[in-house]
């Protein structure tokens, strides 16, 4: 089965497509969508849903897992992130892709066993989970391979 995970932005995408035979994860390929701030909102959002068409189009993933939005600190990046969302989950639905969403609470909750764990013990997970030493250097790419993981493990497969 192949799971496209996504940890959406305006700024930064971060995606990845994990092959799961039932048992381990295996990274097939990660990456980013960076848009510039240059550019307007609607121009960045178009960005993104050509991106996005192009990636499900190339890995046609069989599922796909989202970060959730369920509380934002910064109330000026809520309503930017979630028209990204809904760019995302467009192009998802456009190809019938299932979509399961998660929480960051519970990514870490499932990779750690402790919804509050930090960045660097998810990342040490992820690392165990994909058996490698290196992973990719964004942030935002590493937290998609998190989702992906998290949805390996989760009882909807």
């Amino acid at each position: 089965m192949k799971i496209l995970g996504i940890d959406p932005g305006l700024g930064i995408v971060g995606y990845c497509v994990i092959e799961f035979d039932g048992e381990n994860p295996q990274l097939i390929h990660s990456g980013s969508i960076q848009t510039s701030k240059e550019k307007s909102e609607s121009a960045r959002l178009l960005e993104i849903f050509e991106d996005m068409t192009t990636i499900v189009n190339k890995y046609k993933p069989d599922a796909c897992a989202i970060e959730k939005l369920f509380f934002f600190r910064n109330r000026t990046t809520v309503m930017p992130v979630a028209h990204a969302r809904g760019v995302i989950l467009t192009v998802l639905e456009k190809f019938n892709v299932p979509i399961y969403e998660y929480t960051p609470i519970e990514v870490k909750q499932v990779l750690t066993g402790y919804g509050r764990a930090d960045k660097k013990e998810v990342e040490r997970m992820v690392k165990l989970a994909l058996n490698k030493d290196n992973l990719p250097k964004l942030d935002d790419t590493v937290d998609s391979i998190a989702i992906a993981i998290c949805h390996t493990r989760s009882n909807l497969i």
